[in-house]
């Protein structure tokens, strides 16, 4: 898990007016093969339904990760939907829980503060990699944690030998630091949700990613 890349956190309150699944069709079709699916709004059975059909449009191209909600991820993985695993915040339930409920399965945490990355040491061994930011100040997440900037992202990833994810209004044009600065990959969720193509948006970043040394 070295390199994931460009990573689409696929926000349904962010996808309009496309649907979500159109957006992640999208991502799909230019090359990201990350994508979370976080649905604040939805009820479960919303939540649900939506994941089993994004990963028939995820299957064998991308892997599919259930925001916060780990009883969606089990109820879609009982389906037999091609779910990957599921990431989770600090107000979640704590990730060693966590990964005795779902067992197999990719864990994704986010953390920011040096205390969270000192804990997410800890556990390192249940947690396949971490979400870090908000690298900038983001409409998309009203209660992110105070932004620390792409010197932070850096700092926060010398600080673990966990997998880093950059998060928090990241663009193509950051891809450069983020790489430089030890991530191991970069998570958008306006710069294709927003996105007049959100395939073109999606093949730029990857483009951007790769390019990136």
């Amino acid at each position: 898990m070295d390199n994931i890349g460009a990573y689409l956190v696929a926000n349904t309150a962010s996808c309009t007016p496309r649907t979500t699944l159109e957006v992640i069709e999208g991502a799909v079709a230019g090359g990201i093969e990350w994508i979370q699916l976080r649905a604040k709004d939805e009820t479960a059975r919303e939540f649900f339904e939506l994941t089993c059909a994004a990963a028939k449009l995820t299957e064998g191209k991308a892997k599919l990760l259930v925001n916060d909600r780990i009883d969606v991820f089990l109820a879609a993985r009982a389906a037999s939907a091609a779910v990957s695993g599921i990431h989770i915040g600090q107000k979640d339930i704590p990730v060693r829980l966590a990964r005795q409920i779902i067992g197999e399965g990719i864990i994704g945490l986010s953390a920011s503060t040096d205390e969270q990355l000192a804990q997410a040491n800890l556990d390192a061994e249940v947690i396949d990699y971490l979400g870090v930011g908000a690298v900038r100040a983001t409409p998309t997440k009203k209660d992110h944690p105070t932004p620390i900037g792409l010197d932070g992202f850096a700092r926060a990833a010398s600080l673990t030998e966990l997998p880093c994810v950059a998060i928090g209004a990241i663009t193509a044009q950051d891809a450069q630091a983020i790489r430089a600065g030890g991530g191991n990959g970069m998570a958008v969720v306006r710069a294709i949700c927003n996105a007049q193509d959100p395939q073109s948006a999606s093949e730029q970043l990857v483009a951007a990613w790769e390019a990136a040394q």
